[in-house]
């Protein structure tokens, strides 16, 4: 398994890969953002958190597309269908690689960029330990979305209408811990929410998608 997940990371590292796209899409996003709303401090620190958590969340969408469709089409993904790794530690694996290379640097860099929003410094920590807890889900659950799509012609459309809407109760959770982190406001609840969303998406869906690849490779 640490061989595929490494495989993986060297995969999205390469040039197209989708790591640095992600990021960068991320970075003109928010820096976008400013020119649209106008500059006015306190207007730009209100929206900061649903911003940032919805360029997370689009940037995430923009490699999922790839996740299963480069070794579908040359072959091995059949061969990992068949091979003695249980099917479900394979899509885990490409889950966590998938993390690694757009989650987690997003969830880096995310307060940094808050600064071109005047996202207040209280908020900045709510800000990255809601996306370091929130994208795995994303991720887990674009490769569900993935699964179902795999083998498809155009099927990087389909996979955002089958994904976004799952997105939404993660979205919401997340930004909520950011926007009572610039409040100064408890965290528990939706904390415990977004968490409880990421663990039920890893428990759940590696055998949902499992099951889909299976049917798609029939």
């Amino acid at each position: 398994m640490i061989a595929l997940l490494l495989r993986d990371l060297r995969l999205a590292t390469r040039a197209g890969g989708g790591f640095g796209l992600s990021l960068t899409f991320f970075l003109i996003l928010v820096t976008l953002v400013p020119f649209g709303v106008g500059p006015e401090s306190g207007r730009l620190a209100t929206i900061a958190p649903g911003i940032l958590w919805v360029g997370a969340l689009l940037a995430s969408l923009l490699s999922l597309d790839r996740l299963f469709a480069l070794d579908h089409e040359d072959g091995t993904l059949e061969q990992l269908a068949t091979a003695p790794l249980p099917l479900e530690a394979v899509v885990a694996m490409k889950a966590i690689a998938h993390w690694l290379t757009t989650g987690l640097p997003l969830a880096l860099i995310a307060p940094l960029l808050g600064v071109l929003l005047h996202l207040p410094g209280a908020a900045m920590p709510a800000l990255a330990l809601s996306l370091a807890v929130g994208t795995p889900a994303l991720s887990m659950i674009g490769a569900f979305g993935a699964g179902l799509t795999v083998g498809l012609k155009r099927g990087g459309l389909l996979l955002s209408l089958l994904v976004l809407p799952l997105y939404v109760p993660t979205l919401i959770f997340g930004a909520e811990v950011a926007r009572r982190g610039a409040e100064g406001a408890a965290l528990g609840t939706p904390m415990a929410f977004l968490g409880a969303i990421t663990l039920g998406t890893l428990a759940l869906l590696p055998y949902a998608t499992a099951a889909a690849i299976r049917v798609n490779l029939r």
